[in-house]
């Protein structure tokens, strides 16, 4: 499926409404700054792992490059505009992951860390009454962004095997080749 489409599904899913992505607009000055500590707390996680640890420091400045871009990646959560562009920028994230090896079973735990750090602190900085709102949004926006990485780690799966990859390769060439196609 497109990435548009099931942005469009996975929003009428989570009752992702315009009350939830204004909130996430105003979280953004509260959140954004946050984008660094939660970066380093994230790839701390995953270099704990001999195999994931492995794939960031095997290319030189990867693990530098891959800061930015998560710190880019966790101020789009609080960006307000969740359309068929914000859909196919995440969904070529995960296509990236896959194809330098790494596996949904890395991602989707470490994709806990974030939603740790994020939820206290929304909960140490905003009052009572604003706190319920802000995680409810929050955690709807997560469950997006986790089902489109989810969905394109499915999609360079089965492209994998398409192309007759063996079992342990069909996640990688997959993805190799839908992001070979995208050039």
């Amino acid at each position: 499926m497109e990435a548009g489409a099931l942005l469009c599904q996975l929003i009428n899913r989570t009752g992702l409404c315009e009350r939830h992505v204004q909130t996430l607009r105003r979280l953004e000055p509260l959140m954004a700054p946050m984008a660094s500590e939660i970066a380093l707390a994230f790839y701390d996680y995953l270099g704990r792992d001999e195999e994931m640890r492995a794939i960031l420091w095997e290319v030189p400045g990867r693990v530098e490059r891959l800061y930015q871009s998560f710190a880019d990646w966790y101020r789009g959560l609080f960006c307000g505009k969740y359309d068929a562009g914000y859909a196919e920028k995440r969904a070529r994230i995960g296509l990236v992951h896959a194809a330098v090896g790494v596996k949904p079973s890395f991602i989707m735990p470490a994709f806990g860390i974030v939603q740790e750090l994020s939820l206290e602190h929304l909960r140490n900085a905003l009052r009572s009454p604003e706190v319920f709102g802000a995680v409810e949004a929050f955690e709807k926006i997560m469950a997006i962004e986790a089902a489109l990485m989810q969905d394109s780690y499915m999609q360079a799966m089965e492209y994998g095997y398409r192309l007759g990859a063996a079992a342990d390769q069909a996640l990688v060439a997959g993805a190799r080749a839908i992001l070979g196609k995208a050039h």
